[in-house]
């Protein structure tokens, strides 16, 4: 996959019209990760992670991360890049009938500047033109949860750790417009 478009958030080989949702969200975009990118991305997750993992009693310092770098793929992860520094990351996969969104992630200080809105839009945009549901898993009592659904996502099981999620192509229309 090739480098995104500063500002828009796309790739090149893709048709989602240029926009952003924010001027806060201005001056994204999305590359594709490399291998050298594993150790932030690893650290950025730990760092994001910790407060529900805590919480929720699962904090354990190593396996954070490593539970990161077992599960790299270059292939489908993209690097957030705001002002031309890492902001982020994104992860979706193909797992059977459907996309697997995983690994989403934004440094704490992008957050809440309506980026998350942005990038997952945009995602989105993608999976609704193949036509594909998408899938995901957030850890229980994460802020994250409120995220996706605003984006049409809905509960479709959970266990005391998780909260699986599912999105048919499509439903973001019919989801409220918030960033």
């Amino acid at each position: 996959m090739d480098a995104g478009v500063l500002g828009s958030g796309t790739r090149p080989d893709t048709t989602v019209p240029e926009r952003t949702t924010s001027a806060q969200a201005a001056g994204w975009e999305l590359r594709s990760a490399v291998a050298a990118d594993i150790e932030a991305i690893a650290e950025l997750r730990a760092t994001v992670m910790r407060a529900d993992l805590e919480r929720l009693g699962r904090y354990d310092e190593h396996r954070v991360r490593q539970r990161l770098r077992d599960s790299f793929s270059p292939r489908h992860m993209s690097i957030i890049m705001l002002d031309r520094e890492l902001a982020g990351c994104v992860t979706v996969r193909p797992a059977g009938d459907r996309q697997w969104l995983e690994h989403f992630y934004l440094a704490p200080h992008c957050q809440g500047r309506g980026l998350g809105s942005a990038v997952l839009r945009t995602v989105l945009e993608r999976t609704d033109a193949q036509g594909m549901t998408v899938g995901l898993n957030v850890l229980q009592g994460s802020a994250a949860r409120r995220l996706y659904e605003r984006h049409g996502f809905v509960v479709e099981a959970q266990d005391p750790i998780d909260v699986f999620m599912t999105r048919p192509p499509g439903a973001m229309a019919s989801a409220p417009a918030k960033t």
